[in-house]
C-alpha cells in the first residue's frame, strides 16, 4: 500500500524558515513528478512546486526565490524549503507523487498533509 507521510510543519514568525519532509513508503515502482501542493482556509488547493525525476523544476510564482523543492529517489523523499515567509504562506501542505504501478494506470498519490502557520 502506497503511503506518503509529511513532516516538518509547524507555526513560525512572519520572515521564518521552515522545512517540509515527505517520505513514500509501499513504492516500487518509478515515480514521475512530486512535489507540494498548499491549500489554504476557504481557498482551492494550489500547486506550490514539483520536481521531474530528472530534476526539472516548477515553482508556483508566488514562491519562486524563497521556496526550494529538492527530491531523494532513492528515499522515494521529497522535501520543501521554505525561507522568508509570509502569513499568506499559512495553509495545508500536501505532498504529491505521480508514477505508474505495474499493470496500473498512472495516478497520483497523496499525502495527509501538514500544516504550516505564519504569525505576523
Amino acid at each position: 500500500q502506497v503511503q506518503l507521510v509529511e513532516s516538518g510543519g509547524g507555526l513560525v514568525q512572519s520572515g521564518g524558515s521552515l522545512r517540509l519532509s515527505c517520505v513514500g513508503s509501499g513504492i516500487t515502482f518509478h515515480l514521475d513528478a512530486m512535489g507540494w501542493y498548499r491549500q489554504a482556509p476557504g481557498k482551492q488547493r494550489e500547486l506550490v512546486a514539483t520536481m521531474t525525476s530528472g530534476g526539472d523544476t516548477n515553482y508556483a510564482d508566488f514562491v519562486k526565490g524563497r521556496f526550494t523543492v529538492s527530491r531523494d529517489n532513492a528515499k522515494k523523499a521529497v522535501y520543501l524549503q521554505m525561507n522568508s515567509l509570509q502569513p499568506e504562506d499559512t495553509g495545508i501542505y500536501y505532498c504529491l507523487a505521480g508514477g505508474r504501478a505495474p499493470y496500473r494506470d498512472y495516478r497520483d498519490y497523496w499525502g495527509q498533509g501538514t500544516q504550516v502557520t505564519v504569525s505576523s
